[in-house]
């Protein structure tokens, strides 16, 4: 980066707040896919104002940004995937409105997901998208990415909670979309194409997210399956019958194993799978669904039921989920979780699917996600340094997205595209859609400044 450039952007943001040296840089060359590249330079804005006077200096220049928030993405969407400018937003982290009676909250995009749940939990309200890297995902970054997670089930994922945006536009203005209303239908719904966007539209730098009042019980279940399949099958009973639990998630035998053997927490070895089931809402509601539950699990030949009777019981069980995607790494050191989805209907057929290609690929594909949206996150575990092994497991991707789309399914259900999903894209949406969404992007981004080479 040119001396002249690093002297503007200091004179933005501060001295302290950007990094050259290569040292510090390395810092922001990767999410939590395998990929890797170094910035030019790292900057941590604390205002729209700030963010808006870069993307007019990278305009003028013709120096491509990338916005960053955590750095947990699975898709590559935060990595400079050319020389530019890592936009790091963790400074923006106020939380700075709960709004008890209108139900809403307004924050920073650099606020910790976590937090931001605490904080609203101690009111007695309630913000449910929450994925699996929680405790340090961004909530700006969720937005970006439409983040999910295993409440998305019952209520959602982040699109539906985004009231209102503060946004700095690729050519360097601010811009306000939506607001504070339940409904709004002014105009085109810029709201909801920028969450989701992956950094490519616009910075985030305000939002406002609807809440909920805080759900007064909650009952969490591990039920055990000798087959994958009445696994899989119980899902879709569950639904057909009338209970919409707050979560349903699933593990397969490889995944327990190695949660197991993480945490030592007595997970039943003897099974082919487990659901994590759980549901919430008033007290009466709850123990009926409890009970509703338990009658599907029976009816579909589950063969063990644990309920938990406290909390410590409940964050136990939520322990071993949460640690599911640091421990199946014991396998082989490289990870690659994909999210593709299909619709409930089809979680049996893409379970059998996924086993098929295990077998005819001879690769790790624990099996483990959220089962009651079909978001089933088939994970391949390998070694990046065998290249044969790799050439595998390219092989296995691309028929995992094959038949999610023959299912009627979806390449991405939460991750999103950024740059490992980008050369599938178009097998989802076609030609005419794939030159819509580039026609969006220009119309926006003249320069292919923000965020380029992903998604399109």
């Amino acid at each position: 980066m040119k001396q002249q450039i690093l002297n503007e952007l200091i004179s933005i943001v501060g001295k302290d707040n950007v990094l050259s040296e290569w040292e510090d840089r390395i810092c922001y060359s990767y999410d939590a896919t395998m990929k890797r590249a170094i910035p030019s330079v790292v900057v941590f804005p604390i205002t729209a104002e700030e963010i808006a006077k870069i993307m007019q200096l990278a305009n003028r220049e013709l120096i491509p940004v990338f916005p960053r928030g955590a750095g947990t993405g699975l898709s590559g969407g935060a990595i400079a995937a050319e020389n530019g400018i890592s936009l790091v937003m963790t400074r923006m982290n106020k939380i700075l409105e709960i709004n008890n009676e209108d139900l809403l909250c307004v924050v920073q995009p650099g606020v910790v997901t976590a937090d931001l749940q605490a904080a609203v939990d101690k009111v007695g309200l309630f913000y449910p998208p929450d994925p699996n890297s929680l405790a340090t995902c961004t909530i700006g970054g969720n937005v970006a990415e439409n983040a999910g997670g295993p409440r998305a089930f019952k209520y959602g994922v982040t699109t539906d909670f985004v009231l209102g945006l503060e946004v700095v536009t690729p050519i360097g203005e601010i811009m306000c979309t939506g607001g504070r209303t339940v409904k709004n239908v002014t105009g085109y719904d810029i709201t909801s194409l920028l969450t989701g966007s992956e950094g490519t539209l616009g910075i985030i730098t305000e939002i406002t997210l609807s809440l909920l009042p805080k759900p007064a019980e909650k009952r969490t279940a591990l039920v055990g399956f000798d087959k994958m399949s009445e696994a899989a099958h119980t899902v879709s009973d569950m639904v057909a019958s009338g209970v919409i639990p707050a979560t349903l998630e699933i593990m397969d035998k490889v995944t327990i194993r190695c949660v197991e053997n993480s945490l030592k927490m007595g997970l039943p070895l003897d099974v082919e799978a487990v659901l994590l089931i759980e549901v919430d809402g008033r007290k009466s509601q709850v123990e009926e669904e409890i009970i509703l539950v338990e009658e599907v699990c029976r009816r579909n030949h589950c063969v063990m039921i644990k309920i938990a009777t406290n909390e410590a019981e409940r964050n136990g069980l939520w322990a071993a989920r949460r640690a599911v995607s640091g421990a199946v790494i014991q396998l082989n050191p490289t990870k690659i979780s994909e999210d593709a989805t299909v619709p409930r209907s089809k979680i049996p057929a893409m379970v059998e699917r996924v086993k098929e290609i295990s077998q005819k690929y001879d690769i790790h594909l624990p099996l483990y996600g959220h089962a009651g949206d079909g978001n089933l996150h088939p994970t391949i575990v390998t070694d990046s340094t065998n290249p044969e092994e790799m050439a595998r497991v390219e092989k296995a991707i691309e028929e995992i997205f094959h038949a999610a789309l023959e299912m009627n399914g979806t390449l991405s259900g939460e991750h999103g595209i950024g740059i490992l999903k980008r050369p599938f894209l178009v097998w989802e949406v076609g030609e005419v859609g794939l030159r819509y969404l580039q026609a969006i992007k220009k119309a926006v981004d003249p320069n292919n400044i923000l965020n380029p080479g992903k998604v399109i």
